[in-house]
């Protein structure tokens, strides 16, 4: 039987057409962290959408080619090549940091249903985690990611109501082609958001560990069976996770433009509640722009925080070596079900912190924008050395790509660490 390559392709084939790999890719902290640079930095953020697309296809396909070659998820791969002072924290970080994703997605889910109806979103905070968590621990992923796929597709609103909002041309064009770097903190804290919500360490974890999965689904339950890859599922993964990676830029870069040429146009600079992001989409969707809005973020928000804790499970079923799964009952893979619990009650407290969802999703951006430097470090050690990916190490176009995507985000990362001390 011909396999179906790539993790993120396996998963999201669920989902329906191409273009809804790229809407359901954009999670609410996506969405939020993109509609906050629309509003306070206006156009001078385009360009950044088309420089990072290639930095993200480069990483998940890297990604995906160490699932392919060994057979192993990246959990596995770090416990074995790399001391445990290090590849302990790192994975211990990457929970942290989904849990905190996770909490403000689950955040967000709750304020888009305050859109719809009049309750308190405080008080909605539990009940959508609840279900969250019965539908991953009970229920069938396919069947949720079947009904929330369409709900997503309301985000592609933005792209409408970019157009006819007006945006202006020439700062479009300016934006879009010619970078704009400015050494104001905030300027750089926002920067380091979108690539922190645009190459994010969870799917580091989620694209490798798919690899595995499908190989188990095909009846390989063994290492041996499992190792090795042919050219042609190479070439079907990369365009796979081209494909998928553009339509996701492709729906971000459109959000800023939209937020853009309504809110920063007309002085709204402030996004404080998803009511406040849903004035950008006034131009299309006038009095049901809220509706698109709640849509869109309940669609993205129940197929990516599933995608979140699982990522986490499978981080630290494989570091330990503990029995994982989705396809598995609880029973047979508890500790692996304990962590998607764990890191959904996390979630939940942290939004009674006292801080708004927007805030919460837009800083969640910028702890990605710090951790995936560090993760793709260690990546990149392993997708180059030939020991453990034999022919399959990267070559020169990957290891350029992969390297120069890490040096621009550990040199965001210093620059806005310099900017917050100073």
């Amino acid at each position: 039987m011909q396999r179906e390559r790539s993790g993120i392709r396996r998963f999201f084939k669920l989902l329906g057409p191409g273009l809804i790999v790229g809407a359901s890719d954009d999670d609410p902290s996506g969405i939020a962290t993109y509609a906050v640079t629309g509003a306070t930095l206006g156009y001078s953020t385009l360009w950044i959408m088309p420089v990072t697309l290639p930095m993200m296809m480069a990483v998940q396909y890297i990604c995906a080619r160490i699932g392919l070659v060994t057979g192993k998820g990246l959990g596995a791969i770090l416990r074995e090549r790399f001391p445990v002072a290090i590849a302990y924290p790192a994975v211990i970080a990457l929970v942290i940091a989904n849990s905190i994703n996770a909490g403000a997605d689950i955040g967000a889910i709750a304020a888009a249903i305050n859109l719809l109806v009049p309750i308190r979103i405080v008080a909605l905070i539990v009940p959508v985690a609840v279900v969250l968590l019965a539908l991953q621990i009970w229920g069938s992923y396919k069947v949720t990611a079947s009904v929330f796929k369409w709900l997503s597709l309301a985000l592609f609103a933005y792209v409408g109501s970019a157009f006819f909002a007006h945006p202006d041309v020439r700062r479009t064009l300016v934006g879009t082609f010619v970078p704009h770097l400015h050494a104001d903190p905030g300027y750089i804290t926002t920067v380091v958001a979108i690539i922190g919500t645009t190459i994010s360490p969870y799917m580091f974890f989620w694209q490798a560990t798919q690899e595995v999965e499908e190989d188990v689904a095909f009846g390989r339950h063994y290492l041996w069976q499992r190792k090795g890859t042919t050219d042609q599922e190479l070439r079907y993964t990369a365009w796979d996770v081209g494909i998928g990676m553009f339509f996701s830029q492709f729906v971000g870069y459109f959000i800023i433009l939209s937020t853009a040429a309504t809110l920063f146009a007309t002085g709204h600079n402030n996004i404080a509640t998803a009511a406040d992001a849903a004035r950008a989409l006034e131009p299309i969707a006038g009095r049901w722009s809220e509706w698109l809005l709640a849509l869109g973020l309940i669609g993205s928000g129940f197929l990516a925080v599933p995608i979140l804790t699982a990522s986490s499970a499978y981080a630290m079923s494989e570091i330990f070596g503990w029995r994982f799964g989705l396809d598995k009952k609880p029973g047979r893979a508890p500790q692996f079900y304990g962590v998607i619990a764990l890191s959904t009650i996390v979630g939940i407290e942290l939004n009674f912190v006292g801080i708004g969802p927007v805030t919460a999703l837009y800083w969640t951006a910028v702890i990605n924008g710090f951790l995936a430097p560090l993760l793709l470090v260690l990546i990149m050690l392993v997708s180059g050395n030939r020991r453990i990916m034999g022919e399959r190490a990267n070559g020169p176009l990957l290891a350029t790509l992969g390297w120069l995507t890490t040096a621009a985000m550990l040199v965001a990362a210093a620059a806005s660490l310099m900017t917050m001390r100073s």
